[in-house]
């Protein structure tokens, strides 16, 4: 097995629990154990990383021309085989059961790559129907889980799955197989002895930027199984229940994984939220008007359809994906509120320009934008675009309104998030009250030592009437 010696003094973010080796901690790379002989790595290769000192570190899988040339995924010397990876999958799985998901009706990320100490690998599963099997069978809106399982039957499930580091893509198979045998066979991880089953479809959505960095394509598509279809544009998909409201995606076409399965504790709690904020604009005026909410960013509509259930709602999905904005619709009509939904495609920074000039008002703003910044080096512009969003998000609230401000890039860690709604605050002349902060759910664990995995932040502020 070869040897990555690191330069004198970069093992302690290692021992810390970091997994991650770059290109310029390294000394240099040798043969086996006891040989002083310089080797050449391989990538998706094996190798065992060592401090100045010859003290032991772990072992990782390598990629030589990638800027991170090692991540370690095992404090021993283990191998990586088909075994290895049913092990550590079965213990995500199981993980995610003892945090309280009952994976039988719960869509729930499986693997969250170095967190699960699978560096590069995300799975996320889906549970639930076809969405035109469910449509026509089910009439009743809103559709429920239990109306859905008595038209249909037992749910269905599908996988998505993304290969991100050298290492793992060049496993993919035995990763794959490894998966279905969890999947199909390990009853004894869930409580009532019952495997979770066979997955309808597997779906590769290897399309992140970081496989451009490890030297791999971007790819997407059909792997295993088969993924519904649709009679028409826009009709291919399945939908998935989260937090009692129904959600159709498509995991084939639909951004990331299909479906952000990071912000549904955070889409309840706002929507907890929207129904106080229609509390406080009632008594304001007599409880005339409806409650006003801007859902921006919307993407297919989560946070904006979890805020409309709060009873007298009217809410505005704002997006630039056309194609997006039409699952919301749709998303509406399964939940009974598209006389509560209203959708408008428009660059988003545009739109709130364009709102603040004309002296719009809201009780309630969620932002949930795309990553700003990916990388350090970004992360000056992206604080400019995340604290313009949130001045003129600030501007645009009620006294009372309540802002849901969120960031998914994990180079913009918690301090700068806060100090940068503070600043927005300021600049707007208004006086914020947190109400809550929040991060990722249980089936994103943070690891601790590596920054890189807590990446979310949800911020509930309210505007202070004075």
């Amino acid at each position: 097995m070869k040897r990555i010696v690191l330069k004198r003094g970069e093992e302690k973010r290692i021992r810390e629990g970091h997994p991650w080796v770059y290109d310029n901690e390294v000394e240099k790379i040798l043969e086996g154990a006891g040989s002083s002989n310089a080797a050449v790595l391989l990538p998706g290769e094996n190798a065992d990383v060592e401090s100045f000192r010859k003290e032991y570190l772990g072992r990782a899988l390598v990629n030589p021309n990638s800027k991170i040339i090692a991540r370690i995924y095992s404090p021993s010397k283990e191998g990586m085989d088909k075994g290895f990876f049913k092990r550590r999958i079965r213990e995500a799985v199981s993980g995610r059961i003892d945090a309280g998901f009952d994976l039988h009706r719960e869509s729930a990320r499986l693997v969250f790559a170095e967190a699960d100490f699978l560096p590069g690998l995300i799975i996320d599963r889906f549970v639930g129907w076809p969405f035109k099997e469910l449509e026509s069978a089910v009439s009743l809106r809103p559709i429920t889980f239990e109306a859905a399982e008595t038209a249909l039957g037992t749910p269905q499930s599908w996988v998505a799955i993304q290969f991100l580091s050298y290492g793992i893509d060049s496993r993919r198979e035995e990763i794959i197989a490894a998966l279905e045998e969890v999947l199909e066979q390990d009853g004894f991880i869930i409580p009532d002895g019952i495997p979770l089953g066979k997955s309808a479809g597997i779906i590769e959505k290897s399309t992140a930027k970081v496989r451009e960095l490890e030297g791999l394509p971007l790819q997407e598509g059909l792997v295993r199984g088969s993924f519904p279809a649709g009679a028409a544009q826009g009709d291919a998909g399945i939908v998935i229940f989260e937090n009692g409201l129904s959600f159709m995606l498509n995991l084939i076409d639909g951004q990331k994984t299909g479906h952000f399965l990071d912000q549904r504790d955070n889409r309840r709690i706002a929507a907890g939220y929207a129904r106080a904020a229609g509390t406080a604009a009632g008594s304001a005026d007599g409880g005339s008007p409806a409650l006003r909410v801007l859902d921006a960013f919307c993407y297919t509509g989560g946070f904006g359809i979890h805020a409309a259930r709060a009873g007298d709602v009217q809410v505005t999905c704002v997006d630039v994906s056309a194609e997006a904005l039409e699952t919301v619709r749709k998303n509406a009509v399964l939940n009974g509120m598209e006389n509560s939904i209203t959708v408008v495609e428009a660059d988003v920074f545009e739109y709130l320009r364009s709102a603040e000039k004309q002296k719009a008002q809201y009780d309630l703003i969620i932002l949930d934008p795309p990553a700003f910044a990916k990388t350090r080096s970004a992360l000056d512009g992206a604080l400019r675009g995340y604290k313009e969003i949130n001045l003129r998000a600030i501007n645009m609230l009620n006294p009372g309104g309540v802002l849901v401000t969120c960031s998914c890039s994990h180079a913009l860690d918690e301090i700068r998030f806060r100090y940068m709604i503070t600043g927005a605050a300021a600049d707007a002349g208004k006086r914020l009250i947190m109400l809550d902060f929040r991060q990722q759910p249980a089936d994103h664990p943070v690891l601790v030592g590596y920054g890189e995995s807590l990446y979310l932040k949800c911020g509930v502020y309210r505007v202070v009437g004075l």
